[in-house]
């Protein structure tokens, strides 16, 4: 567990997702295992980015591959809870974003857990890197928070 002064609240995130703990997230130890949290922050933002038209998970030429990812946990979670996964984009590259996610457990304000990770975005067929695509690109500068 890490200090409380460096744990993020809501009102540091610009866009919410709402998730449902499900009964086999939680492992030996009664809580949610630590690898769901991953699943968690990634389903957000591919969520987002598909819900704003900015990502067709079959057909976009370029598309985010995760390079990086880490996760600092705060208190425990466990179903059935529900939660919410604050998203918020730290920087915003060329071919590359930063996003830092955060785990909010049913309504309380201070995160559960935050994490962070990376997209590159490559040419779906060759696998190099792309700049990010103009349409993806705006969906990600509106979750900059200053």
């Amino acid at each position: 567990m890490s200090d409380k002064a460096t744990i993020p609240s809501r009102a540091d995130f610009s866009h919410f997702s709402e998730m449902q703990t499900r009964w086999h997230d939680n492992d030996v130890y009664q809580h949610v295992n630590n690898v769901v949290y991953y699943s968690f922050f990634d389903t957000a933002v591919n969520q987002h980015l598909i819900n704003s038209r900015a990502l067709d998970i079959a057909n976009s030429p370029a598309i985010g591959l995760v390079i990086e990812t880490q996760c600092r946990y705060f208190s425990a979670v466990s179903f059935p809870d529900l939660i919410v996964v604050g998203i918020k984009v730290e920087h915003l590259g060329n071919s590359s974003v930063r996003y830092q996610t955060a785990i909010f457990r049913n309504d309380e304000d201070s995160a559960s857990a935050v994490g962070n990770f990376v997209h590159v975005y490559v040419d779906r067929n060759t696998n190099k890197p792309v700049r990010i695509p103009d349409k993806v690109r705006s969906v990600l500068a509106a979750l900059i928070c200053e």
